[in-house]
């Protein structure tokens, strides 16, 4: 699950992440982190829409490469 700090770092960079859901790569989330609570993280995705994402996903900076989720 990913920290406090870390979400608000995000939130604070405005920087882009990608959310890895599963193994398929067409199935990730890419946006900005809005807001979060204990279990649940809002997402903007570029077309503008707000997705609610599940805090045991694997959230990591769209400029790195992908993590595979089965692998972790």
């Amino acid at each position: 699950m990913i920290s406090d700090e870390q979400l608000d770092a995000y939130r604070i960079s405005g920087e882009r992440i990608r959310v890895v859901r599963d193994g398929l790569e067409s199935n990730d989330v890419k946006g900005i982190v809005l807001a979060w609570d204990e279990s649940l993280v809002m997402v903007r995705r570029p077309n503008k829409r707000i997705v609610k994402l599940d805090r045991n996903y694997v959230f990591q900076p769209f400029t790195e490469p992908r993590k595979d989720p089965e692998n972790l």
